[in-house]
C-alpha cells in the first residue's frame, strides 16, 4: 500500500477503519493491484493481528472438493477420507479466511458459503452437527460481480453479504504519479536479493515508465524490475526480447525505450500501415502516448508519416 496517491490513500483509511470493525470486507480490483496485500493490512491492524490468516484461491477449488476443503470432514466421509479434517473455516478460529478471487466460487458452492457468514458455522461433510466458528471473512474479485449476478454466474443474496465494505483498489496507470516511489521500493528489495547495487532510472527511463499503462498492474512493475536484476550485466530495463513474455496479448513491450523507441514505433506503424490507433494498441500504450513519443522524438505528423512509410515500404 504504498503511494501517496490521494484514491490509494482513501482505500487505506478505509481498510484501516474496516480493521477495527472486523466486518465483511470485498476487495475489488484489476489483478495485480494489491488486493491481498490490502487484505494483509485489514489483518495487520484489525484486532485479529496475530492470528491466523488463511488465503484461499476461489479459482482453484473444484466442486467435489470445495466444500471438504473450505469446512472440513469426517472420517469416511468419502472415498479417501482416512481421517477428519477441520477445514479452512475451522483451522482459521479467531482470525481471518481470505477468499481470493471469490468471482470463480463454483455456483453449488455460493450458498453454503452465504450460511456460513450468515450462521457463524460450518457443517463438515459427513457430519449432521454444525460446528459454530469465530471467524472474518475478506473477499477479493478482479470481476463485476454485478455484471456476474446479471449473468447467472453469481449469487445476489451473497454478494449483499459480502460487500458490507467494499474497496477498490485503482489500477496503475489510475496512480502513475506514485511510480517513482514503487520503483524505488523494488529496486531496493531486489538489489538486496540477489547482492546487486540498487539501480535508479535516469530521467527518460523514469518518463517511459510513467508514460505505460501497465496492463499487469504493481504486479507487471513488480516482475519488469526483478527481471532486469536477474537477467542483465547492469541493473536497468530488460530488452524487449526478455520482457516479450509479460505481454500474454503478444503486444510489442515499451520497456528500454531510450534505446528501443525508435524501433518499436517503426514496427508498429509499420506492422498497422501507419495507422497510428492500432500502432498504439500493438505497442500496449495509449494512442496519446504515442503522439508524445514522436514528439519527444522530434517527429511532428509529416516525419511521423515517413517513419510509417518507410516501414510499411521495407
Amino acid at each position: 500500500m504504498l503511494g501517496r496517491n490521494p484514491a490509494v490513500r482513501r482505500v487505506w483509511q478505509h481498510a484501516l477503519r474496516a480493521a477495527e470493525a472486523e466486518c465483511t470486507v470485498l476487495i475489488a480490483g484489476e489483478t495485480g493491484t494489491g488486493k491481498e496485500i490490502c487484505a494483509r493490512l485489514l489483518h495487520r491492524h484489525g484486532v485479529r493481528a496475530g492470528k491466523a490468516f488463511l488465503p484461499v484461491n476461489c479459482a482453484a477449488l473444484t466442486s467435489t472438493l470445495a466444500e471438504s476443503q473450505l469446512f472440513g470432514h469426517e472420517r469416511g466421509a468419502f472415498t479417501g477420507a482416512l481421517g477428519s479434517s477441520l477445514g479452512v473455516f475451522r483451522a482459521a478460529e479467531g482470525g481471518i479466511v481470505f477468499l481470493d478471487e471469490i468471482g470463480e466460487m463454483p455456483l453449488d458452492l455460493q450458498p453454503k458459503l452465504l450460511r456460513v457468514l450468515q450462521q457463524s458455522e460450518v457443517t463438515p461433510v459427513g457430519s449432521s452437527q454444525p460446528v459454530p466458528i469465530n471467524v472474518q471473512v475478506i473477499a477479493a474479485t478482479n470481476r463485476d460481480l454485478e455484471a456476474e449476478v446479471a449473468a447467472g454466474r453469481f449469487r445476489e443474496d451473497l454478494l449483499y453479504r459480502l460487500n458490507m465494505v467494499e474497496l477498490k483498489v485503482p489500477p496503475l496507470r489510475q496512480r502513475i504519479d506514485d511510480v517513482p516511489e514503487l520503483i524505488e521500493f523494488f529496486s531496493a528489495r531486489y538489489a538486496a536479493r540477489y547482492a546487486r547495487p540498487v539501480w535508479r532510472p535516469d530521467p527518460t527511463t523514469l518518463r517511459d515508465f510513467c508514460e505505460y499503462d501497465w496492463p499487469g498492474n504493481i504486479r507487471q512493475l513488480s516482475h519488469v524490475i526483478e527481471r532486469s536484476y536477474v537477467l542483465e550485466s547492469q541493473p536497468c530495463l530488460p530488452a524487449a526480447d526478455s520482457v516479450s513474455a509479460i505481454h500474454a496479448d503478444g503486444s510489442l513491450p515499451f520497456f528500454n525505450l531510450a534505446r528501443l523507441r525508435g524501433e518499436a514505433v517503426r514496427q508498429a506503424l509499420g506492422a498497422t500501415r501507419g495507422h497510428k490507433g492500432r500502432a498504439a494498441k500493438l505497442l500496449g500504450v495509449h494512442p496519446n502516448t504515442l503522439t508524445r513519443l514522436l514528439a519527444s522524438d522530434g517527429e511532428d505528423a509529416a516525419s511521423g508519416e515517413a517513419i510509417a512509410d518507410s516501414a510499411v515500404a521495407s
